[in-house]
C-alpha cells in the first residue's frame, strides 16, 4: 500500500529551498512549476525536486513538515543528499 501523504523538499532557481506536503508529489510539482502552487515558489524557477518522504496519513506529514522546516539549511541539504542523519 502507497502511502496517502508525502513530505518533499524543492530546490528553486535561486538555490533556496521549500518544504511542502502533498498527496500526488508529481502533481503538485507540476502546479508549482505553472504557478498555481505556493507563493513562495512562483518566479523561483526552475524547481527541482530533491527528497520525498512517505506519510501514514496528513497529520504524520505535517507534523514531518514543521520538523524538516526547523532543520535550517544544513539539515534540509543533508536530507537532499540522502542522509539519514539529518533526521
Amino acid at each position: 500500500m502507497t502511502a496517502a501523504w508525502h513530505v518533499y523538499i524543492l530546490r528553486c532557481g535561486d538555490g533556496s529551498l521549500y518544504t511542502g506536503i502533498a498527496r500526488d508529489v508529481a502533481a503538485r510539482l507540476a502546479q508549482h512549476e505553472a504557478g498555481r502552487g505556493a507563493r513562495y515558489t512562483r518566479g523561483r524557477g526552475p524547481l527541482a525536486l530533491v527528497h520525498v518522504e512517505a506519510a501514514a496519513d496528513k497529520g504524520e506529514a505535517l507534523r514531518r513538515e514543521a520538523a524538516i522546516r526547523r532543520l535550517g539549511r544544513a539539515g534540509k541539504e543533508a536530507l537532499a543528499a540522502g542522509s539519514r542523519s539529518a533526521r
